[in-house]
């Protein structure tokens, strides 16, 4: 699917302070018009889209890792096998042009002065700039109630680094388990198991996925897992991690029940990285709370990707995802922003997911828990394939969707549901699965 940006056609150039920059070679530049922490999605999407627009000021961007910026839903590859680091590059793929952008890794920025347009890094450098994006991202968040987690073999698959020791680690390893049910820990999952290593995902929750579908709905992804050979504990999780000199050596569980493994990943959720800011004037709220043209609470001063406070479109309440898709539209608009060209930014979904598992395509969009929702929901399917649209309790407007197998259209629908549009010409259509672009002229 193609991210959608309320981008007008027409913009007009903001005239904007230069500031000295250091020539080309210059490694040590210290002054830059535009400064972006953070080298991930957001990040390199707004560096890129300030270059095509702004092609003469310097563009900085510091990353702490130590890593180029790459395409991070690729790191599950560098843990099967079948990709290596080198492969997993942004510069020079698609519109990662790489060009006349200043990429410094190993750069953790610690405070910001706002007032005086100043970051302080970790290697006490300084860097003066005219316009920053905070682009920082999200980590995986480690429960601190499971022993052990400090042990060799424990992972949490976040970056490419993380990949890199996975993938060593993934030779010594006959039995791998994995903590949590999201889309990241899955993918860890199949990539071991390719490996011809044997998985055992713990989850807490009834189901997989469960943050983003309900349980009758995720029937015939279970049966896809359980079909490609993954064993699947539901309703438990970890409390300790055992380890000897090796390393890894078993997990116990909250029933009291042992598994041996040489491996533990963990998937329970991420955090934002937003410490460097708790004492400068930047407005927070868990995350950095961004408008809706991607601007925070001082002046010159944007935020994007899994950082960000934006708004769901759909309930219209503050929402931050980790999702690349949505660090990546949300990386543009900044980036258009920034270099002058007013964009409003159209609003992250608190669920959007497109994406296989286990040979099984799936997209889940908008409000799909509907326990407690007033809503009307229509449920179909057959052979392979599973729908459920949600509307709203009036019958006006589609809030949301599940499709799995058969993910056709997932454009259109996003269209409509984030276009907040009257269906009731077309509901009928959808309903049908063939709705289609003509619907909307007539």
């Amino acid at each position: 699917m193609k991210p959608f940006l309320s981008i007008p056609n027409l913009f007009e150039n903001r005239p904007h302070k230069s500031l000295p920059g250091p020539k080309e070679n210059d490694v040590d530049r210290n002054a830059t018009q535009y400064l972006i922490v953070g080298g991930s999605a957001a990040g390199m999407a707004a560096a890129h889209t300030i270059r095509s627009h702004d092609p003469m000021a310097p563009v900085t961007v510091l990353t702490d890792e130590t890593d180029k910026p790459y395409f991070r839903p690729m790191i599950p590859f560098v843990v099967s096998g079948k990709k290596k680091s080198q492969d997993m590059a942004m510069e020079g793929c698609g519109p990662y042009v790489g060009k006349d952008i200043f990429v410094k890794t190993d750069s953790r920025v610690v405070s910001v002065d706002t007032d005086s347009h100043r970051v302080f890094l970790e290697n006490n450098q300084v860097f003066n700039y005219g316009k920053i994006l905070f682009a920082t991202g999200s980590r995986p968040f480690i429960p601190p109630d499971i022993k052990g987690t400090e042990s060799n073999g424990v992972f949490a698959l976040r970056t490419l680094a993380h990949a890199r020791k996975m993938n060593a680690r993934a030779a010594q390893t006959q039995h791998a388990v994995l903590l949590g049910g999201g889309l990241l820990n899955l993918k860890a999952a199949f990539a071991l198991l390719e490996r011809g290593i044997k998985v055992t995902l713990v989850v807490y929750s009834p189901q997989v996925l469960s943050q983003l579908m309900d349980a009758e709905d995720a029937v015939l992804i279970r049966n896809a897992l359980d079909d490609a050979g993954l064993e699947i504990r539901t309703g438990t999780a970890a409390v300790e991690i055992e380890s000897d000199n090796s390393g890894v050596r078993g997990i116990v569980l909250d029933d009291h029940t042992k598994i041996s493994c040489q491996m533990v990943c963990i998937g329970k959720g991420v955090r934002p990285n937003v410490e460097f800011l708790e004492n400068s004037k930047i407005k927070l709220e868990k995350g950095i709370v961004a408008d809706i043209h991607t601007a925070c609470s001082q002046s010159d001063t944007f935020a994007a990707g899994d950082v960000a406070v934006t708004h769901d479109p759909v309930s219209g309440k503050p929402v931050m995802t980790a999702l690349w898709t949505n660090a990546v539209e949300m990386g543009r608009c900044a980036g258009l922003n920034m270099a002058g060209l007013p964009t409003a930014y159209a609003g992250t979904f608190g669920i959007l997911n497109a994406t296989q598992i286990a040979n099984m395509p799936f997209v889940s969009m908008g409000l799909v828990h509907t326990k407690d929702l007033d809503c009307e929901i229509f449920r179909s399917g057959g052979q392979g394939s599973f729908r459920k649209m949600v509307f709203s309790s009036d019958g006006r407007h589609l809030i949301g969707m599940v499709l799995i197998g058969d993910i056709s259209n997932a454009g259109l629908y996003r269209h409509v549901i984030q276009g907040k549009k009257l269906v009731e010409k077309f509901k009928h259509h959808i309903i049908g699965h063939n709705l289609h672009w003509g619907h909307f002229i007539k």
